[in-house]
């Protein structure tokens, strides 16, 4: 099984956790709500999990520029 880690505004991977299994509380899955694991957890008919997650770039420019939260995509 592989965790991908992916930023949610530029697409760039961030990493990948190779296991054969984890729990979800390691991982911090149990902190989040219901609609925020919708919105930041896929997982593919192979097994892999796909994560969500915010790049330093991107936090970078939100934190300078809160506009762009309005944007689904960033190009940095």
């Amino acid at each position: 099984m592989a965790i991908h880690y992916n930023c949610r505004h530029c697409g760039v991977k961030l990493g990948s956790i190779e296991a054969k299994s984890v729990e979800t509380a390691r991982l911090g899955f149990d902190m989040l709500t219901e609609q925020e694991r919708a919105e930041m957890i896929n997982y593919s008919e192979t097994g892999e999990i796909h994560i969500k997650s915010i790049c330093e770039d991107c936090q970078e420019s939100l934190a300078k520029n809160p506009g762009y939260y309005e944007t689904d995509y960033l190009i940095h």
